[in-house]
């Protein structure tokens, strides 16, 4: 039951991310939108790492799903969307680096398991 209380905990820390990112900068995704977008990278990273990939193609499957459903989401031309995809990437990274910090947490991927964790 853990990991799917941590799967559920990663889809809401990337949703935010999206959310947040999109909102700064006044182009904002609906928060279902978010919800999508986050389970869909969660899970496609999940099931990267289920499968039994190596830790490069697991951190690299799930970029192209999220940038593509952003856009789709986000309707506005590809400067707009690039901006807010890099502040949804910068928030991402703070949120991944305080949760793996203090939480020993990997807030994309719960299976995964940090050093001396």
């Amino acid at each position: 039951m853990t990991y799917f209380y941590n799967f559920l905990l990663a889809i809401f820390l990337t949703a935010s991310s999206y959310f947040i990112g999109s909102l700064l900068l006044n182009n904002g995704i609906t928060i279902i939108a978010a919800i999508i977008i986050g389970a869909s990278v969660v899970s496609l990273g999940s099931i990267t790492e289920a499968l039994g990939a190596p830790i490069w193609l697991i951190v690299l499957v799930p970029f192209p799903v999220g940038m593509t459903l952003l856009f789709l989401f986000l309707r506005e031309p590809i400067h707009v969307w690039l901006i807010t995809y890099m502040t949804t990437l910068a928030l991402y990274t703070v949120i991944h680096v305080v949760m793996s910090y203090f939480f020993k947490f990997h807030s994309l991927i719960p299976a995964w398991k940090l050093g001396g964790s």
